[in-house]
């Protein structure tokens, strides 16, 4: 049974052109990975499925019976009453039922006409059979269970949700389209602001919702874990592949070597995806058998070193050469922080070339006030941090702080070119680099204002990637960017000759990225680990 037809849809924002004469089925056990480039549409066919933007032409039917939910990466929750006031009144009719319940409890304490009791019994059965059908009886519990897993604490819980940040007024919108339960979810960056145990709970909650999803999400590991089917908006059509996100990237590579001419880089970083997905396989059997696999790593590194570079690495590598660092870029001893109570205590980490540390820990554990407190953004309780070289506190690149101080008059030209490397390096060089992240000519004459957030981070990734520091430090920077420019964010950090510090929730980029760990664990627990997330919890599987 189709819930949702697009049949032939066009739409244009003014004269530009987004969608083209797409064609659309949602059957009732679809799970939909809705993926493209940033400024493709992707939200804008979830908004038409809505009917909250108007068609240029065509047609959208949805099912009459079918009923809808809409989550947006942007929250338009801006209540005065608390999110729990806000999740409760989601069981209206259930409490209506409870209240009524309460009611013939204590009218049964009095009525002494067996007629009349017989009555209020027959009434109080069906209420009954109706809260058993409802599960009426367990929903203050799946509120609890809800905002638990999304990281609600008991002061948050009834705060109002006018007062919350934007990401926790995003987990609350989120908490509320989750116990709708509807027939259709339609989710918009979903996995943006969640930590990895929301993130697995999230997709665990999909993997069992029994209706149909449509979902905009950049997180591979999430869509290999949720989706059955992935549909891409390329040259302003869709293009649909069956199966998972792996699915996706072997059939894509086949289908990309058709048209190689049209998209000179595609097939060489779906490449490095394919790669990326074997590598994980390959730790995950390595930490679970080790000894087998050390003479196939031993094979591995010999041929790997007699491949000759891609294309896009010699990009990359031509901006980074002469770019020389210390051998030790940071020490950290003994660091304490603490607010109302104690977050990290005693904390000790050295941080050296080549290094790539990726802080992974559910939130509020203070992966990001780390990261300030090592920036120089904040002051520790205690301890000592010295930066060595040219690696100093000034010369340490923040991606956060980049992305925040970008001047809204500024030109994307200017922006990205004032940066050492792209100040000294040829043009053409640095043009090469910036088309890898899909900046045309014409996208580099537009002023900050006028982009997108997408658009911004490729802006605020670029200057980092191009500032010439020793140590590069980002906090969740796969939010908001596409697959894409993931992709080559993630060669570029690879091929960096110093040091890379990131807070991430997405495990495919952290086994792609990280050679260490920093793992916050309960009871303020920190535990350093060498490996990415597969090797973690290879090795986690294989002890337990």
């Amino acid at each position: 049974m189709s819930l949702i037809r697009l049949h032939s849809v066009t739409k244009k924002f003014d004269d530009r052109l987004i969608l083209r004469d797409i064609i659309f089925r949602l059957e009732s056990h679809d799970r939909v990975g809705l993926i493209g480039k940033n400024g493709t549409g992707k939200t804008t066919v979830l908004r038409l499925i809505l009917g909250q933007e108007d068609l240029t032409s065509g047609t959208v039917d949805t099912s009459s019976e079918a009923t809808l939910g809409y989550f947006s990466q942007f929250s338009e929750l801006q209540d005065e009453v608390s999110v729990v006031d806000v999740l409760t009144e989601l069981f209206a009719g259930i409490r209506a039922i409870e209240t009524e319940l309460d009611q013939i409890d204590a009218r049964l304490t009095e009525i002494e006409d067996d007629k009349e009791q017989l009555q209020v019994l027959e009434r109080q059965g069906e209420l009954h059979h109706e809260m058993d059908r409802l599960d009426g009886w367990n929903y203050a519990n799946h509120i609890d269970i809800v905002l638990t897993k999304l990281g609600f604490s008991a002061s948050r819980r009834t705060q109002p949700i006018s007062q919350l940040s934007g990401g926790w007024r995003n987990r609350a919108a989120l908490a509320k389209i989750l116990l709708t339960k509807p027939d259709v979810l339609l989710m918009d960056e979903p996995t943006n602001f969640l930590d990895v145990d929301g993130l697995m709970w999230l997709e665990r909650w999909l993997t069992n919702h029994k209706g149909a999803l449509i979902v905009v999400s950049h997180d591979r590991q999430f869509l290999d874990n949720v989706v059955n089917r992935v549909v891409e908006i390329e040259n302003h059509r869709l293009q649909e592949y069956r199966g998972d996100f792996t699915s996706y990237v072997r059939e894509k590579r086949i289908r990309s070597k058709r048209l190689e001419a049209q998209f000179q880089h595609e097939e060489e970083l779906l490449a490095f995806e394919s790669e990326a997905i074997s590598a994980r396989k390959e730790a995950l059997r390595s930490a679970l058998r080790p000894k087998l696999a050390r003479g196939v790593a031993r094979r591995k590194a010999n041929i790997k070193k007699s491949v000759e570079p891609r294309p896009v690495d010699k990009i990359i590598t031509g901006l980074y050469q002469g770019l020389t660092t210390a051998n030790v870029l940071c020490r950290a001893r003994d660091i304490s922080i603490s607010y109302d109570e104690p977050i990290i205590e005693g904390l000790s980490l050295e941080l050296n070339r080549r290094d790539r540390l990726a802080i992974v820990g559910p939130n509020g554990c203070g992966k990001t006030t780390l990261v300030k407190v090592l920036t120089g953004d904040e002051t520790p309780d205690s301890g000592k941090i010295r930066w060595f070289g040219n690696a100093a506190c000034a010369d340490c690149c923040y991606y956060n702080r980049v992305f925040d101080e970008l001047d809204p008059s500024d030109t994307v030209t200017h922006a990205v070119n004032v940066m050492p490397l792209a100040f000294y390096k040829p043009r053409k060089t640095v043009n090469r680099f910036l088309s890898l992240l899909q900046f045309s000519e014409m996208d580099l004459k537009q002023r900050i204002s006028a982009l997108s957030g997408g658009q911004r981070a490729r802006v605020a990734l670029a200057k980092c990637l191009l500032s010439g520091a020793a140590t590069i430090v980002l906090d969740e920077p796969t939010n908001y960017l596409d697959l894409t420019s993931t992709q080559v964010m993630e060669r570029a950090l690879i091929h960096f000759p110093g040091a890379i510090i990131v807070v991430s929730h997405d495990r495919f980029f952290i086994d792609k990225v990280a050679t260490r760990l920093l793992m916050f664990g309960e009871n303020r627990e920190i535990t350093q680990v060498n490996g990415g997330w597969t090797t973690w919890a290879g090795n986690r599987a294989a002890k337990a």
